[in-house]
């Protein structure tokens, strides 16, 4: 009978050597699986031996690196293989290979091994703690910074302070002095560069912190006078993030339907036309249903009759991209390759859906409409099975939630109220001026960082990029070509976080909150979730698991910028509009 036998994938470099009969690699950390060589008790023996020495020397060579750059009186050695230990288990290994004692002497080298991938562990993270630390500082300072400046600018608790009584020079000379010091700590054991760049990282930002010593202390005394279970039930909901906005029936609804997208199965090979198509169809429906009832209660107010055109061009696109999706199918199934037509009419779908938004009116719910339509025209011609459905229940959910904040927005007790439907993306004289940030700002941000890391996750783009099936870009191209296809690819999966990052904007014209105080407190979120990750970041187990704890930190870490240019993008295509027509009258708050 079989046993299956595993073994790790840093243990493959010495089997594969003491197969061929090679040298072990010299930095291989692997263990020899003794259960898959079939030979001498001896060979056993000796090879383990090798293999004993060969990580041992590694571990010798760890060790007197790290001593050379630290401080003599500041390192700590590896007290568990002590030099004469290393003799001491040598030579009693030897002895029992000589003695044909093998299984003992085997016994000695994965004790010896064991020890040194210890020493080797402990030598590689010795300064984990002080960098760590370092990283820490930089993390809890520039959210502290952040907190500060919000609080600074956005609230009134700062109203009526002084100027900062602490002599500036006092923090410059001081921190100063503290930058040259670590710089010289640094220097003396000549360490790499990058420890630099972690170490006095933290320097300039606890400067600018605790420059706002004034803000700080009255956000303290502030903590203190409120009540602390109050405080402590706030800062548990907050943290965890479930404060509910209202029990609505449709927000319910549209989280439960959306929510069915992550626990679907990956976008795998086998193509499902029939939910692309059920996805067009259903979008072409809503759309007509939603834009006959909008012209018929506006009564042209805010839809002009010119401005239909663009409408009926978007959804005859989506009809058509509905249609191209069918007949590209069909046709590569019985091999017949791409028509051109259906190529040409998907090349300039793309292209238009990029233009065709910046022609609708910037009144909210028309262009987010607009939006959304040119957006799917593009992503249908872009999917393959359920993933055609995910972009209309996230649009949906979207709706629902700019619908919520405008009831909620009138508990503030703000005299401007206007429809939603009235609202606009394009500022004007008449439009109020922002206030101040409430607490309920902090949920709207959460939600914000929360839907986009479900457009992220919600129809497994990330193991699509991974294995990049091509099917995808079929209406497009069916010659392989790596660019183009990895740009048509990014651009189906910027899709929802498109449609996300419009919709926050639609947000901040609903609350009336400025998009800079919004962001920064999206920013102390995603601060506090990178901090999170660089914890979890793994050195040890499989490539996969490590590659998948780097990749996770990673992605956080680029998440501000990716987020300031989704903002960038979503502001172009909500409050630009260029005119079509000459003379066509543009209605106004």
């Amino acid at each position: 009978m079989w046993k299956r036998q595993d073994v790790n994938q840093a243990d493959i470099a010495p089997l594969m050597a003491s197969l061929v009969g090679v040298p072990f690699p010299l930095n291989s950390v692997g263990v020899l699986p003794l259960g898959y060589l079939n030979n001498t008790a001896q060979f056993k023996a000796e090879s383990m031996l090798t293999n004993a020495v060969q990580i041992l020397e590694q571990f010798k060579v760890k060790m007197a690196q790290k001593k050379k750059t630290t401080l003599s009186f500041l390192f700590s050695p590896f007290k568990s293989l002590s030099e004469s230990e290393q003799i001491d288990i040598l030579r009693k290994t030897r002895i029992s290979i000589h003695h044909e004692k093998y299984e003992e002497s085997i016994s000695l080298c994965r004790k010896l091994i064991n020890l040194a991938l210890d020493g080797l562990s402990y030598y590689h993270t010795y300064d984990r703690f002080f960098l760590g630390l370092s990283i820490t500082m930089g993390f809890v300072g520039w959210t502290f910074y952040v907190i500060l400046i919000i609080i600074k600018s956005d609230t009134s608790m700062t109203r009526g302070i002084t100027k900062n009584k602490v002599p500036d020079k006092f923090f410059q000379y001081g921190f100063a002095a503290i930058g040259v010091l670590i710089a010289l700590f640094l220097f003396i054991q000549s360490l790499p560069w990058t420890y630099y760049i972690y170490c006095l990282l933290p320097v300039p930002v606890w400067y600018a912190v605790l420059k706002e010593y004034p803000v700080i202390h009255v956000l303290i005394r502030f903590l203190l006078n409120v009540q602390r279970a109050q405080f402590a039930g706030f800062l548990v909901i907050y943290t965890v993030g479930i404060e509910i906005l209202a029990t609505v029936l449709s927000w319910i609804l549209s989280c439960l339907l959306l929510a069915i997208f992550p626990l679907m199965p990956v976008i795998g090979r086998e193509s499902n036309v029939s939910l692309v198509t059920a996805a067009g169809l259903l979008i072409i429906l809503i759309a007509l249903s939603y834009l006959v009832t909008f012209f018929r209660r506006s009564k042209n107010k805010y839809l002009h009759h010119k401005d239909l055109q663009i409408y009926l061009f978007q959804l005859l696109s989506l009809v058509a991209s509905t249609y191209i999706v069918n007949s590209t199918h069909s046709s590569l199934q019985s091999k017949q390759g791409l028509p051109i037509i259906n190529q040409v009419i998907s090349w300039m779908t793309l292209v238009s859906s990029l233009i065709v938004p910046l022609l609708s009116p910037t009144f909210l719910f028309l262009r987010l409409l607009s939006i959304l339509l040119s957006l799917m025209s593009t992503y249908l011609l872009l999917s393959t099975g359920y993933e055609a459905l995910f972009p209309l229940a996230l649009a949906l959910l979207m709706f629902v939630w700019i619908d919520m904040e405008q009831e909620t927005i009138q508990q503030y007790g703000i005299s401007f109220k206007p429809k939603l439907a009235a609202l606009s993306f394009s500022y004007t004289t008449d439009t109020p001026q922002f206030r101040p940030l409430h607490v309920d700002d902090i949920r709207r941000a959460f939600f914000f960082v929360f839907f986009i890391v479900t457009a992220f996750f919600g129809t497994g783009n990330i193991a699509s990029i991974n294995s990049f099936d091509p099917t995808s870009v079929y209406c497009f191209l069916t010659v392989f070509s790596p660019f183009l296809m990895g740009g048509l690819l990014l651009w189906k999966i910027a899709i929802p976080f498109v449609l996300v990052s419009c919709a926050f904007e639609a947000i901040q014209v609903t609350t009336q909150l400025s998009s800079k105080r919004l962001f920064l407190i999206v920013l102390v979120i995603s601060d506090i979730m990178a901090l999170h990750f660089f914890f979890l970041v793994k050195d040890y187990g499989s490539w996969l698991d490590i590659g998948t704890s780097i990749s996770h930190y990673v992605i956080v870490m680029s998440f501000t910028i990716f987020l300031m240019l989704l903002s960038g993008v979503a502001q172009l295509l909500t409050t630009k509009r260029l005119e079509l027509w000459e003379g066509t009258k543009r209605h106004s708050l």
